[in-house]
């Protein structure tokens, strides 16, 4: 069985990071109140040095000017906010001490060992992009049930492709530490995944050529983002960004795509090998 307390104390700093998250979706003037508490914690736990510390603070800094700049000054900020965020993404900024969960585990006999760390590099994307686009997370638009109805269409075929391209096979399983993959994977990757492409990435090409080229880009760039799994990885994931771009446009809200996006993961994880079959 994985218990909670054997996460304790180090984890106090992703309780904490977590809660931040959700507070920018529903209290966005408070959440970098707790993201210094966040990291103030870190500090203490050795999870981050002043190394790191220094190195998110410069980047949420040129997050927030680029903002308010403008002309040539304005295109310099957001291509150092891209960098920072593919140096957070690479684990390339120095400092960061990630809590190792589960290593080389298995969610059954024909799945593949998988190791998690939670990350506390990657989720400052989020709060990077958040203060560069405020108005990522979006207004609320009242989804059309034709709408509705591609998106459930595309949310119960699109876990079919990777089966067809024998990526995954069925394996239906529900491991202890089941609610440790959730927590990390609904907080901080499904967040700083669809922040990145979704809310920066599609929203700035849908405003400058179109929806169908911006809502394409970013989905191809999210699939290239999953190299690691092979070229037919790269094609599933292109797929399923294009899903998660669908919700965001035509929804408005970043966290409709998100939860899209953290409920794949999940019938990934219970229903089929996870990450992939151990015979490709």
């Amino acid at each position: 069985m994985f218990f909670p307390n054997e996460l304790l104390p180090e984890a106090i700093t992703w309780l904490l990071l977590g809660a931040t998250v959700i507070t920018a979706f529903i209290q966005p003037r408070y959440w970098l109140h707790l993201l210094v508490i966040t990291f103030a914690s870190a500090l203490y736990f050795a999870n981050v040095n002043f190394v790191g510390v220094l190195a998110i603070t410069a980047g949420l800094i040129v997050s927030a000017l680029a903002k308010e700049a403008k002309g040539k000054w304005k295109v310099a900020c957001h291509c150092l906010v891209v960098m920072w965020c593919l140096a957070l993404v690479l684990h390339l900024i120095p400092g960061f001490n990630n809590l190792l969960v589960l290593d080389k585990v298995i969610t059954g006999p024909e799945s593949i060992p998988f190791t998690l760390y939670l990350n506390l590099d990657n989720p400052m994307i989020f709060f990077g992009l958040l203060l560069l686009v405020p108005t990522m997370l979006g207004k609320r638009n009242i989804l059309s049930s034709k709408h509705i109805s591609i998106l459930a269409i595309s949310f119960i075929l699109l876990p079919v492709v990777p089966l067809v391209l024998n990526l995954v096979k069925p394996e239906l399983s529900v491991p202890s530490w089941w609610w440790v993959f959730a927590l990390n994977n609904l907080l901080f990757t499904c967040v700083a995944e669809e922040a990145l492409f979704r809310g920066y990435i599609q929203r700035l090409l849908t405003q400058r050529f179109n929806p169908i080229i911006g809502i394409g880009i970013a989905s191809l760039l999210f699939g290239a983002a999953h190299f690691s799994g092979g070229p037919l990885f790269i094609v599933v994931a292109s797929l399923a960004g294009l899903l998660y771009g669908l919700t965001y446009y035509w929804s408005g809200k970043l966290s409709y795509a998100i939860a899209i996006h953290f409920g794949f993961n999940m019938v990934h994880l219970l229903f089929f090998t996870y990450p992939l079959a151990n015979n490709i």
